[in-house]
C-alpha cells in the first residue's frame, strides 16, 4: 500500500511544507514527501467556541521524576478571572526550567482535572510535535493579557 504523498513547490532556497518542515532545494523543483494521511474530521464553529484556549504566564517550574516520560510540573498564571492551574509538559527536550519561567503559553482551561501521577493537571499546555518527538510549545508572538481568550 502507497504512503500518502504530500508535494509543495519552492520559489527559493528554502521551501516550507504544509507540515511545518523547512527544507532547503532548488529553485522550481516539486518535492515529494512521504507523511501519514491526516483525519479530517470537521467540527462545527459551536464546537470550537466551546474550547477554552487561553493565555498565561509560568510562574513555578518543578522537576517531575514520579512521571512515566521526562516531564517538568507547572503552574500557570491565567489572570485574575482564572487564576493560578497546575499542570505537567512533556518538554524537557527542548526548554531548560529556566527558559520557561515568565513564558507566556496557550493552554485548554476547560478539560476536566486528569490525575498523573500525583500531579492534578487542570489544564492542558498546547504545543507542536517536531518530527523528532520532542514537543515545542505554542505561544504567542507578542506579550498579551493572561487570560486572553484565543479565538
Amino acid at each position: 500500500m502507497r504512503k500518502p504523498v504530500e508535494k509543495l513547490r519552492t520559489c527559493d532556497r528554502i521551501a516550507l511544507s504544509t507540515n511545518g518542515v523547512l527544507i532547503k532545494t532548488p529553485a522550481k523543483r516539486i518535492i515529494e514527501l512521504n507523511r501519514p494521511a491526516m483525519r479530517q474530521e470537521l467540527i462545527t464553529w459551536e464546537d470550537f467556541e466551546q474550547v477554552e484556549l487561553r493565555v498565561g504566564t509560568i510562574v513555578e517550574v518543578f522537576d517531575f521524576p514520579e512521571a512515566r516520560k521526562p516531564a517538568y510540573r507547572l503552574t500557570i498564571d491565567f489572570g485574575e478571572t482564572i487564576g493560578l492551574k497546575k499542570s505537567s509538559a512533556q518538554i524537557t527536550t527542548r526548554y531548560e526550567k529556566e527558559q520557561l519561567l515568565g513564558k507566556q503559553v496557550i493552554g485548554v482551561v476547560n478539560f476536566p482535572v486528569k490525575q498523573i501521577g500525583p500531579v492534578r493537571s487542570e489544564c492542558l499546555v498546547t504545543g507542536f510535535y517536531h518530527p523528532d518527538g520532542s514537543v515545542i510549545l505554542a505561544v504567542p508572538d507578542q506579550a498579551v493579557p493572561n487570560g486572553s481568550k484565543l479565538g
